[in-house]
């Protein structure tokens, strides 16, 4: 039933040409702004946005949106949603993934390292039994998932970045 309701959204935005991603309850709007005509048509997006979600009865989580701007800003506009004004961020979380401004994945792997050196330590602390074949599959199961997931979006090319993943 959802399906059908967010079917509507997303025709909405692309009839306004707005590119827009979604999966499951999420929606991510990209433009491309080269012009203040794109600005305009950024902040409509986020009107149709909030007065679909007025017509379905659904809440908006405001506090979790925010602006993300790739590349050369043109144009420094506050955006908003509902009569609040969206945050310019310096990054943003994508299905998991960390994206930056400089689309540099370096951020996500000093979190995902982080994330996966204190499960290590954790295995170590927690189990009782030394027995290597257990640890093992341990470490397969909670430190080495997490240091892979969806790794084909962030791989990483320099050599600071592939000795913190090793």
């Amino acid at each position: 039933m959802f399906l059908i309701h967010i079917d509507e959204l997303a025709r909405l935005l692309k009839n306004h040409g707005v590119e827009a991603k979604l999966f499951a309850g999420d929606v991510k709007v990209y433009v491309n702004i080269v012009s203040l005509l794109d600005v305009s048509k950024l902040q409509t997006a986020h009107d149709l946005i909030a007065e679909w979600a007025a017509l379905w009865q659904l809440q908006l989580s405001v506090s979790k949106c925010s602006i993300l701007s790739v590349g050369r800003v043109l144009v420094k506009t506050d955006y908003c949603i509902g009569g609040t004004v969206l945050p310019h961020g310096t990054k943003c979380r994508h299905l998991g993934v960390i994206i930056t401004q400089d689309l540099s994945p370096a951020v996500h792997i000093n979190e995902i390292c982080a994330k996966a050196h204190q499960r290590a330590n954790r295995i170590l602390r927690c189990f009782v039994s030394k027995d290597i074949s257990l640890l093992i599959r341990a470490f397969l199961v909670y430190v080495r998932l997490v240091l892979e997931y969806c790794s084909v979006i962030w791989s990483p090319c320099l050599k600071q970045d592939i000795k913190s993943i090793e």
